[in-house]
């Protein structure tokens, strides 16, 4: 009997919600975590958090993503599922008890690790929850709806948790385990309920050997990926303090949040991207990948703009006085989101889908020695504003090298982009903004909803009197619905 799954564009609304709520979550808790646990408590369990991904990374062992693929391909075959979920799941197995092993002998060897061995256990205990979770089953069955529902659950859960035990700042261990709840809680569930999906009895000789090359390609990319996003958390780290990774961390929280939003096109690009390859359809390829780069441009440019002129408003609303050393390091990483728009495009939705995967790991690797090298020279005298910076000098590295590997296509479509214009109106835009902010200052809150209206509204209206393609596509494309519904 054929399985019936979701509509794409159900799956599509409940990915949606389940990404906003990724947003709202951090906006919601940080604010209230940092002020009740300081730039110390925040430090300290943030770079914990960075020393278990590298565990975490090995013991997934590329996983994750192989996993859904495999699982997706034979889905409406139950025996191949069955026995496929239970080879991916002994080989998963098996690495993570190796990774826990080197992560315990880790803490234990190194003192200031060792001084938060119990923050380390709670943390450590993500690892489990990885491997019993199987969220690439439900991801490849296409469970959105199941997936979304849990994990707005438990992240509501982590929130009432979070208020109502976190009252000082010794309660920074609480603060990392509702974390855990919030981020891997819900994998608990998906444990009990994956023997509705299918039996973890083996009927039939497994073999895990077909899932380790593949996997380990896989694991490739996401070791480069990893140490090129934590590296410097935990440098900072170790060459300067809590406190200081404290202050980087509300620095970049924001950052991570606007990346989010200019990379969301990825996830509805990568399939019809990988469409048009397959079917040789260069000129729809190019065409959707020109919008794609007018879409980073419109967006990610005044984001950055806007948010290194709010700073100092910003770290006040989101941290509290006690963060403003985060004011310089948050204006420095700005240029990221940017940068991650155009690298994300150019890797995950134009080199991946044309089989050049490892040409996305080798710029990955020069943007993670760039972000070493960097880091080491500037920590010393910068502290997290030497971090911050090192990641946008990175960051701009692998853009570079991104677009040595496509320069035939990228700088084509790079001439062709409104950049110009959004330069433009973005400068006028933010002298009119950075006016009004010297003459009005009434409190952080009310300084933001005042900018970012007249920042946002004259550079829309800016923009689309200027005839910006993409501005003019999205209006006339309203346009269009509106009379079509009446």
């Amino acid at each position: 009997m054929t399985k019936r799954y979701q509509s794409v564009k159900v799956n599509f609304i409940m990915n949606f919600i389940l990404t906003i709520s990724n947003f709202i979550f951090p906006l919601i808790t940080f604010p209230y975590a940092s002020r009740v646990l300081g730039a110390s408590g925040v430090g300290t369990v943030t770079f914990a958090s960075s020393i278990i991904s590298y565990f975490s990374m090995i013991g997934m062992l590329g996983v994750p993503t192989y996993a859904i693929r495999a699982c997706a391909k034979i889905r409406d075959n139950q025996r191949k599922l069955e026995k496929t979920v239970q080879e991916i799941m002994l080989l998963n197995i098996i690495v993570m008890l190796v990774a826990v092993v080197a992560l315990a002998i880790t803490v234990i060897s190194i003192e200031r690790l060792n001084q938060e061995r119990t923050l380390y256990l709670i943390l450590s205990s993500t690892l489990i929850f990885n491997v019993l979770g199987v969220d690439w089953l439900y991801r490849a069955l296409e469970r959105y709806s199941y997936i979304t529902i849990r994990s707005i659950i438990f992240k509501f859960l982590a929130l009432l948790l979070l208020l109502f035990l976190v009252k000082s700042s010794g309660d920074y261990v609480l603060y990392g385990a509702i974390g855990v709840v919030a981020s891997v809680g819900s994998n608990f569930l998906n444990f009990i309920n994956l023997r509705k999906i299918v039996s973890l009895k083996p009927t039939e000789k497994l073999d895990i050997r077909p899932h380790i090359k593949p996997s380990l390609t896989f694991f490739l990319l996401s070791v480069s990926t990893t140490i090129y996003l934590s590296v410097d958390t935990t440098l900072l780290g170790f060459m300067a303090n809590d406190e200081a990774v404290g202050y980087y961390s509300a620095a970049v929280k924001l950052k991570q949040i606007l990346v989010g939003v200019v990379t969301s096109l990825g996830a509805v690009l990568l399939p019809r991207l990988s469409h048009y390859h397959e079917q040789g359809k260069h000129e729809e390829f190019n065409g959707l990948v020109q919008k794609a780069i007018n879409f980073i441009f419109v967006i990610a440019i005044p984001l950055m703009v806007y948010c290194i002129l709010m700073a100092k408003d910003s770290i006040l609303f989101l941290s509290g006085q006690s963060f403003l050393p985060a004011v310089l390091p948050m204006q420095f990483i700005m240029p990221t989101v940017l940068f991650i728009g155009l690298s994300n495009l150019m890797g995950i939705q134009v080199l991946v889908p044309t089989n050049r995967e490892i040409l996305v790991v080798y710029s990955t690797i020069v943007g993670a020695v760039v972000d070493i090298v960097l880091n080491v020279l500037l920590i010393p005298q910068m502290g997290a504003s030497g971090t911050a910076l090192a990641g946008s000098i990175a960051e701009f590295s692998v853009v570079i090298v991104q677009i040595y590997f496509l320069k035939d296509l990228i700088i084509t479509l790079l001439r062709k982009s409104s950049i110009t214009k959004v330069v433009l109106v973005t400068i006028l835009a933010g002298s009119l903004t950075g006016l009004f902010r010297q003459i009005v200052s009434i409190n952080p809150f009310v300084n933001l909803m005042l900018t970012s209206v007249l920042f946002f509204g004259s550079y829309g209206l800016l923009l689309l009197l200027s005839g910006e393609s993409f501005i003019q596509e999205v209006c006339q494309s309203l346009l269009r619905k509106i009379k079509y519904r009446n």
